[in-house]
């Protein structure tokens, strides 16, 4: 009998100081006094847990949000004690929580390792104060550099950075100095992402009324050519579209190098969404995906509260999975990564070869010089990564009689 794959836990906290200005998430400022019913109730809904049978083994953990370190490292160390009741955490299962620079210090640094916290992503978004101002964001560039170094002295080893580029009236050269300012605190993971406007947000309403420049989609592209060409020269590793990893040391290796040894800085957790895996999602709004199923939390946190309190799920919807959109997420999602997907995967997984219903869309792809594919697998181009949007639409479920721009 095979074994059963790990699962992955999220863990979602949506609580933010203040809302930033580009923000679309399910966050919400003003709600501190929610914070201990809302980890009480976190507690008792992975503990009550009833996906799976047993205590089901588990290999990543992701405390996301909204801002996940506005929690007291008490409370984080509360929720990952349910977890660890409920599940099985496997040896070097990796742990992450999201933080916001202007939300932590070294005591509470300090206190979140020794809980078990081992992974920590810091929601930098620029080194340049301006652009954080324009962003909403509670930090300053100076106090990016203090969360890095007082993470460090906690003993954290694992560290991520996140970066938002293509903002309005952001220029590559000054892009450049954020990501050498990044580069100089020695981060081991980036996740760099192009600003996307959503509707309703602060900063598309300053947009849409002309008091912030429209942001520029060929100045965004050569600034994500840039990234490629200065983190390939510092020595990461660009396994998908937005992330980078430091290269492991691979001279450290034998035989029983185990997987997480392997994948190195990679982040584990996400790499479940992008090939399929299964994860288990708790709290306000969060998403699970198991066995074919993806099901979904109330969003509100104060429903959600009162739903689990009131001893019924905090489920509001499931939505199965059939074999059409099953097919298409493996496209779409693996070939995110830089390495592509490989044919036998996904066969494996889904019963289903992807050339036998996509060989029209695969061949006009290759043909335009965004995706190269072989016997054995598939990937993007370095011209099909800036224009990844363009090739995942052809493997959507109704686009059949859509054509690229």
């Amino acid at each position: 009998m095979p074994l059963p794959v790990p699962l992955g836990l999220y863990v979602h906290i949506p609580f933010c100081v203040r809302k930033c200005a580009y923000c679309d998430f399910n966050s919400y400022s003003g709600l501190g006094y929610l914070h201990d019913s809302y980890v009480a109730a976190l507690c008792h809904e992975i503990e009550r847990c009833s996906t799976l049978p047993g205590r089901d083994p588990v290999d990543t953990i992701y405390f996301g949000g909204g801002t996940p370190s506005l929690l007291p490292p008490e409370s984080v160390l509360a929720i990952l004690n349910a977890c660890r009741g409920r599940f099985e955490l496997v040896p070097q299962a990796e742990v992450t929580l999201e933080a916001n620079p202007g939300t932590v210090e070294a005591e509470s640094l300090a206190a979140l390792f020794q809980a078990g916290v081992n992974r920590l992503s810091l929601g930098a978004q620029s080194m340049n104060d301006q652009e954080l101002a324009r962003l909403g964001r509670i930090h300053t560039a100076g106090q990016v550099r203090e969360a890095m170094r007082d993470a460090r002295q906690a003993g954290f080893t694992n560290t991520n950075l996140d970066l938002i580029y293509g903002l309005p009236g952001q220029r590559v050269p000054g892009w450049r100095r954020t990501l050498k300012a990044a580069l100089e605190l020695e981060p081991d993971h980036l996740s760099l992402y192009c600003l996307t406007l959503e509707d309703h947000t602060p900063l598309a309403r300053q947009i849409l009324r002309g008091a912030v420049p429209q942001p520029e989609p060929d100045v965004a592209a050569e600034m994500y050519e840039l990234a490629r060409e200065l983190l390939r020269a510092e020595g990461f590793e660009h396994y998908e579209l937005s992330n980078w990893a430091r290269l492991p040391d691979t001279n450290a290796w034998d035989d029983r190098a185990s997987q997480a040894q392997r994948q190195g800085s990679r982040c584990r957790h996400n790499l479940k969404y992008w090939t399929g895996q299964p994860y288990i999602g708790f709290g306000a709004g969060a998403h699970s995906f198991v066995s074919g199923v993806r099901t979904y939390n109330l969003s509100d946190p104060r429903q959600y509260i009162a739903a689990v309190d009131g001893g019924t799920t905090a489920m509001e919807g499931a939505v199965p999975i059939d074999s059409v959109e099953a097919l298409a997420e493996a496209m779409i999602l693996g070939l995110r990564l830089v390495e592509g997907l490989r044919w036998q995967d996904i066969r494996s997984r889904l019963g289903r070869d992807p050339r036998d219903k996509y060989a029209p869309e695969l061949s006009e792809l290759q043909a335009l010089g965004l995706i190269t594919l072989d016997d054995t697998s598939v990937r993007l181009t370095a011209r099909g990564q800036l224009l990844g949007n363009q090739v995942f639409v052809r493997f959507l479920p109704d686009s059949a009689s859509r054509s690229l721009a």
